[in-house]
């Protein structure tokens, strides 16, 4: 057998020592592919909860108040999509890590808390939010002995932002605009059906 390998030209034995070493490599490798399943995932979940038409009285609601487009998980479904446009995503991601952290079991509290600070917070963070220096260094100093509060400064900061600044803007989006027209061809649409089995109703009758 060894003589047999031998006598193969010395390309072949390369070629063979190349595939070995790809394989190896990807066997040890799985991450990427893992990384890649998950991402699929996220997607098909916000696609799917994109797909939730909101109805006229949300939409409406939306345009009364800041506080109502945070407080229906459809609003800010569709505000993060507004935010997303304007590559301004992690004020909401910010804003839903601290009301998630809220709830954390205490004992986990110090890693999420260092988690949310290396990730929102600190100078130079992947997805930095807005926050004045004083904040930035208050916020810091709350993560070392970190409690529920730690984070409620630089997350009331960041809803003032999303209310006085994005929120402006998104009432006057397409988004918002093409959600109204939507609802108003729904209506229509409604009232065209009523009005035909009204008339049919009458028809019979005579």
């Amino acid at each position: 057998m060894c003589k047999g390998l031998a006598t193969l030209p010395a390309t072949c034995l390369k070629s063979a020592k190349d595939i070995k070493h790809k394989i190896s490599f990807l066997l040890q490798k799985p991450e990427p592919q893992t990384a890649d399943q998950k991402q699929t995932k996220e997607k098909t979940a916000n696609a799917a909860a994109a797909k939730r038409v909101p109805s006229a009285s949300e939409v409406e609601k939306w345009k009364e108040s800041f506080s109502h487009v945070m407080s229906s998980e459809t609003g800010r479904t569709v505000f993060t999509s507004f935010l997303q446009s304007e590559f301004s995503k992690e004020n909401m991601d910010f804003w839903v890590a601290c009301e998630n952290y809220k709830k954390t079991d205490p004992a986990k509290f110090a890693t999420r808390a260092k988690k949310i600070y290396q990730q929102f917070v600190e100078a130079d963070a992947p997805n930095e939010v807005n926050l004045d220096a004083a904040t930035r260094e208050e916020t810091r100093q709350n993560v070392e002995n970190p409690c529920p509060s730690c984070f409620n400064e630089a997350q009331k900061m960041i809803y003032t932002l999303m209310e006085k600044d994005s929120y402006r803007r998104f009432l006057n989006s397409k988004l918002i605009k093409d959600l109204c027209q939507t609802q108003r061809s729904a209506t229509e649409e409604k009232k065209g059906k009523k009005n035909c089995v009204n008339r049919r109703e009458l028809t019979d009758g005579a």
